[in-house]
């Protein structure tokens, strides 16, 4: 496997036409989490991706596999939890932009813990983000494991930062996601978290906060991002583009970036292909848009 993906899979619900949720009658239905994600964005550039977590024995968690499935993306891990539900959100738009409302308390995802991935094969990289230890207490355990113990060597693995304040406060979260980030091979982190949660200023000043980070790419929203690798620094400038709704644009980035590096493209064509599928999801009201064609991915993908 290139690349296996473990978190939390939600159903995602949103009104169905323009409107706050409050007076909304009609809704649509999604898939959404961050990993998987991920994992369907990878599996749609023809990665080998997979994704596991644990899904509730319900409706919801049965389409979740299903719509993973059928992304491409291997589900054979994925497990099914009895008695604990499937996480559901929920859109809310806004003039200000769209708020999302979490109801995943006590959800089957956050009955994961240490040794979840025992019998599982080291894949290539090995993908988690900071919201899973945010579940509980056993994710938290989960990641530690994973992450800093390697549970899963020789896999490289990448880290999204992916700081939820509705999970957790800033003074719990800081310190836990910046161990865990420094300790990955990649990591991923927007500057403005970054800010939140240590109150540094500058991309420079994250990459002095997390120095034993293998990969350290620092995201500067419509800016741009900057990559450190040892010493080295490497910025690429963010496309112009008219969002639409900025859900997803971390996710599909992180899976741009991870692909380049799997093809053995350089950090700035990596960067180039990450920018470009982060574009698309800005310009979509859903998590993810199509990828570009194959050949345009390879012409991303060329040094220049």
């Amino acid at each position: 496997m290139d690349v296996l993906c473990l978190g939390e899979s939600m159903i995602v619900l949103a009104p169905a036409s323009a409107g706050p949720l409050r007076t909304a009658v009609d809704f649509h239905a999604g898939t959404a989490g961050a990993e998987s994600n991920v994992a369907i964005a990878l599996a749609r550039l023809g990665a080998r991706a997979a994704w596991t977590g644990r899904l509730g024995d319900d409706p919801f968690g049965h389409r979740i596999r299903d719509h993973l499935a059928e992304s491409g993306v291997d589900v054979s891990g994925a497990a099914i939890a009895p008695g604990a539900p499937t996480g559901v959100y929920f859109k809310d738009p806004g003039p200000q932009g769209t708020t999302v409302h979490y109801y995943r308390r006590g959800s089957a995802a956050s009955t994961m813990g240490p040794g979840h991935l025992a019998d599982a094969p080291a894949p290539r990289i090995l993908h988690l983000s900071g919201i899973t230890p945010a579940l509980s207490a056993s994710c938290a355990a989960l990641v530690e494991e994973l992450v800093v113990g390697r549970a899963l060597a020789p896999a490289q693995v990448s880290f999204d930062v992916n700081y939820r304040p509705a999970l957790w406060p800033v003074a719990e979260a800081g310190p836990v996601l910046a161990r865990l980030a420094d300790a990955a091979d990649i990591a991923f982190v927007g500057l403005d978290e970054a800010q939140t949660l240590w109150g540094v200023e500058t991309p420079e000043d994250v990459r002095k906060l997390l120095p034993n980070t293998g990969m350290l790419l620092v995201k500067d929203g419509g800016n741009g991002v900057t990559a450190f690798e040892g010493e080295t620094a490497n910025f690429a400038p963010a496309p112009p583009v008219d969002v639409v709704e900025p859900v997803g644009a971390g996710d599909a980035f992180a899976a741009g970036f991870l692909y380049g590096r799997l093809q053995g493209a350089t950090v700035h064509a990596a960067l180039r292909l990450g920018h470009r599928l982060a574009a698309g999801a800005l310009q979509t009201v859903g998590d993810l848009a199509p990828p570009p064609p194959p050949e345009t991915v390879r012409a991303l993908l060329e040094d220049q």
